[in-house]
């Protein structure tokens, strides 16, 4: 007995036309679900069967299996198998992106791979190595991919160098501003080494080793170049290094840093000024005095957006950042009050708490001084010819490499590391920086976050059946994952 499917009959009428038919057969007997129409016209026959493909689409769940490319019928074919499901669709956009960029150039496929996985669906690298069969039909035994990824640092010099030619040329890059920050990444293990150490985590991960890496990102967030330090590097000595390293090795003169208040000290500054290098800083205003403070508060008269400028450093209003500001405050003050309330529970050390002759107290100046800098935050530039609004926004622009950070640690999941050899560390760090790059890429060309563009992409399956009776195959294209 033939299967219940819907396929088309052409038959002849009496009259001597050509009917277009959809219907399936029942036992030997044909059932009628859609008479598509008739015609006496060759030519019109192709159009009547057009319309019945487009019915069948739309009315039956049944998939277009055309085994036989020298037949325009739909056909149902006993002994079809599913081959192989794999994720063409997403290798091949990952892919151009990676040589659009010109990570081709590298030329190793298995950093590639890896780099393309990282960005597809974040894992070990042994959990990676079974992905790439499962999605790509990529096939690494355990042992080769290790030793190929022992072997990627020394294509670190070449990637940040390709890095910055597609800045160059594609995002009007040229290093006359930069943007720079540091974070931490720990390791899942109990005990460091020379490079692993414990030391003031972002993560709060503070028993355990990590590592600092040190990023540089180019206006729209683009990465351009990184660094690592030991776990145990306070992240303002990393400032000075990593940008010097970068200015002697691509011999730039014109160059503009922006950073956080983190890498502000008085040495800094100076090495800076010295290198003919130009930055802007964010000032720390809280080590002003209580005067100070006062004369500022004064000046600007909590009006929003507005500006002062007082020995090189520049001053602004925010009402909205008063309000998170005050936040802040109102849950620092409770916290100190709760804790001379009950100081035989818990004390702990505040800002807002001072002793005098072993007795503890609110810090009432210290508070004053707090409620006045709501709102307020310090600029610090030896750039000249710049207006203030213009470098406080260069200085907003700071949150571009706050949100790589973010991409590498939360989307493509930088962290935790499993690696205790500095040289697999390294190939680590390198596959995450390809990977933002390409992230970035992908984030400025479809407008959308990386998490929904990759959501779409792991749906679209392309599936190989194979019909086992006469040994062709068919690749069709899913827009869902095949069960």
């Amino acid at each position: 007995m033939k299967p219940h499917y819907d396929r088309i009959r052409q038959v002849k009428t009496k009259s001597g036309a050509t009917a277009i038919q959809v219907g399936f057969y029942k036992g030997k007997l044909f059932q009628l679900k859609k008479h598509i129409g008739s015609t006496k016209e060759r030519k019109k026959i192709k159009e009547l069967r057009n319309i019945a493909y487009e019915y069948i689409r739309t009315h039956s769940p049944q998939l277009p299996l055309n085994f036989n490319p020298q037949s325009e019928e739909i056909l149902y074919k006993r002994g079809v198998k599913v081959q192989t499901a794999r994720l063409k669709v997403a290798y091949d956009y990952l892919s151009l992106i990676f040589d659009r960029i010109g990570f081709s150039r590298l030329d190793n496929d298995c950093l590639k791979h890896f780099s393309l996985m990282r960005v597809l669906e974040p894992a070990s690298k042994i959990k990676s190595i079974e992905l790439l069969d499962k999605y790509f039909g990529i096939v690494y035994r355990k042992t080769t991919a290790f030793r190929k990824l022992l072997l990627f640092p020394s294509l670190k010099e070449k990637a940040v160098t390709t890095a910055i030619d597609f800045a160059k040329k594609n995002l009007a890059f040229d290093f006359s501003l930069v943007f720079y920050d540091v974070t931490t990444l720990y390791f899942e293990a109990e005990k460091g080494d020379n490079f692993r150490l414990s030391g003031f985590s972002k993560d709060n991960k503070i028993n355990q080793p990590q590592i600092l890496v040190g990023l540089l990102v180019e206006k729209v967030g683009f990465p351009v170049y990184f660094n690592l330090f030991s776990g145990n590097t306070f992240e303002g000595k990393t400032f000075i290094p990593f940008i010097l390293e970068i200015k002697n090795k691509f011999k730039i003169e014109k160059f503009t840093v922006v950073a956080d208040a983190g890498m502000l000290s008085k040495d800094n500054l100076e090495h800076l000024e010295k290198n003919n290098l130009n930055y802007i800083v964010a000032s720390r205003v809280k080590t002003l005095n209580l005067t100070e403070v006062k004369n500022t508060a004064s000046f600007l008269n909590r009006r929003d957006g507005k500006i002062k400028k007082d020995d090189g450093v520049i001053y602004e209003y925010s009402v909205k950042r008063a309000a998170k500001d005050k936040v802040d405050n109102d849950k620092q003050i409770e916290k100190a009050k709760y804790y001379l309330d009950n100081p035989s529970k818990v004390f702990k050390r505040s800002r807002f708490i001072s002793s005098s002759n072993n007795i503890f107290h609110l810090d009432e100046k210290t508070i004053e001084k707090y409620r006045l800098l709501e709102g307020i935050k310090g600029y610090k530039t030896n750039i000249k010819n710049l207006k203030s609004k213009l470098i406080i926004e260069r200085y907003r622009d700071l949150w571009r490499v706050e949100q790589s950070f973010r991409i590498s640690k939360n989307d493509l999941e930088a962290r935790p590391i499993y690696h205790r050899k500095k040289a697999a560390i390294e190939s680590h760090i390198l596959i995450v920086f390809i990977a933002l790059c390409m992230t970035k890429v992908i984030e400025i060309e479809k407008k959308q976050s990386i998490k929904k563009i990759i959501d779409h992409l792991k749906d679209r399956w392309t599936v190989t059946l194979k019909d086992e009776i006469s040994g062709n195959t068919l690749e069709i294209e899913l827009n869902k994952i095949p069960h």
